[in-house]
């Protein structure tokens, strides 16, 4: 058996929430690699709807460790809060089966708020931020200079590495015509929060590299989507982190061969939330029918997604570059009643042929999508828990969409329920 690593292969909000809680069944230990709580999983379970951003989806299941990795910035407010809601639910959690690296760098809210204030300063060239800080303590990450758990631990640590953030971080709203951050108020707030955070605090890399010798069974979960990569997304309008499968490894602490199988979520349309580019998007009628038959909101932010057909050059660039062995299909039952559907197969830019998006944003912008058309279906797929209940026109649409991004379907969701699943291949298996 192998362990499996989870990731989105389009925008985000591709159904990754129950994907995860599947196979969470399955796993013993389920690890949040990257990002913060911009992120949204949404997991229905007995008809029960959990809704999660920093903790990891298998902490709903008994007898699941879950593990937040030094690869995600955490809000330890939101953390705490996240915590309390989820038990108001039943659900037990606490260091027991949670586990934060002591190595991870604190969100803070000086974070929250240089985010708003740039993205308000940035006018109609918005790049569709949260405003929740998740890109300034980035920054301050790969800048030396964040708030690390396990500073909390040791006011003399903690005095000093607030003198270097501050340093930077007044001088910058200073720029922009603000005050300084009022660090009296910080510090309390630091201290006050210390004690209930720190007993999650633990050093996760010893814990999982010997987990990965004996064997045991790890599910890595991504957040986001391949195209919101930092690198390989469509610049500016980005995450700030790793969004693909190697970043399981450096943020989990553990060698690259643990990553296992890499499984890309995948909806059966696309849809984005905030700014950038999308070449398929519809802001018709097919577009908005889309919208209100997948109940296309931000988990994290409510804001309406933007959709449109399946790009099947976006995501064979999401496979290639991320490593994506087998995708899981999901949302399929959206396209139920549907005369015909359209799949995204090349962009023609400027009387040029493209199969793939370029980096340069001016190309981005002038890409037109070149759409081979299919027969959509009547009949209903939500539900179908084998491949004999599929229409035959829904089966074509879905081996078409493994000969253009070449992958093969290993899961099929039709429906939010975590048992609606249609299993092809086993990711736990590695085939």
């Amino acid at each position: 058996m192998t362990n499996v690593t989870v990731v989105g292969s389009q925008w985000g909000d591709e159904g990754k929430g129950k994907i995860v809680d599947w196979l969470s069944e399955r796993a013993e230990i389920v690890v949040r690699f990257q990002g913060g709580h911009n992120a949204g999983h949404t997991l229905v379970v007995d008809g029960v709807t959990y809704k999660l951003s920093l903790l990891p989806s298998g902490v709903v299941r008994p007898g699941k460790l879950g593990i937040i990795g030094n690869g995600v910035v955490v809000d330890p407010w939101h953390l705490l809060k996240e915590i309390a809601a989820i038990r108001e639910k039943g659900v037990d959690v606490g260091p027991d089966n949670l586990r934060v690296a002591e190595n991870a760098c604190l969100i803070l809210p000086l974070h929250a708020e240089i985010d708003r204030l740039r993205e308000e300063a940035r006018g109609a060239a918005k790049i569709g931020t949260t405003g929740r800080g998740i890109g300034p303590a980035y920054e301050d990450k790969v800048a030396r200079r964040a708030i690390r758990l396990c500073d909390l631990a040791d006011p003399a640590t903690l005095k000093t590495k607030l003198d270097e953030l501050l340093r930077h971080h007044d001088a910058l709203r200073k720029g922009l015509g603000f005050a300084p951050v009022d660090r009296a108020s910080l510090e309390k707030a630091l201290a006050e929060m210390a004690p209930q955070i720190l007993p999650y605090a633990d050093p996760v890399w010893p814990f999982l590299d010997e987990a990965v010798r004996k064997g045991r069974r790890i599910l890595f979960e991504g957040a986001q989507g391949a195209l919101l990569y930092i690198y390989h997304g469509t610049c500016p309008f980005l995450t700030s982190s790793n969004t693909v499968a190697a970043q399981a490894a450096t943020g989990a602490g553990v060698g690259p061969h643990a990553a296992g199988f890499v499984l890309g979520i995948t909806k059966a349309y696309t849809t984005r939330v905030g700014s950038g580019p999308f070449p398929t998007e519809l802001t018709d009628a097919v577009g908005q029918g889309l919208g209100e038959r997948g109940h296309e909101f931000g988990t994290v932010t409510g804001r309406p997604r933007r959709c449109g057909w399946f790009d099947a050059v976006l995501v064979r660039q999401s496979v290639r570059v991320g490593g994506i062995r087998g995708i899981a299909l999901t949302k399929l039952d959206v396209l139920d009643g549907m005369d015909e559907l359209k799949v995204c197969v090349a962009y023609d830019i400027d009387g040029r042929r493209y199969d793939r998006l370029p980096a340069a944003q001016h190309l981005q912008a002038r890409a037109v999508p070149v759409y081979e058309t299919m027969r959509g279906w009547k009949e209903s797929t939500r539900g179908a828990r084998s491949w004999a209940e599929l229409p035959a026109a829904a089966v074509k649409y879905i081996v078409r969409i493994e000969e253009l991004i070449g992958c093969r379907v290993a899961m099929l969701s039709t429906s939010p329920e975590r048992n609606d699943t249609i299993l092809t291949a086993d990711p736990f298996a590695g085939v």
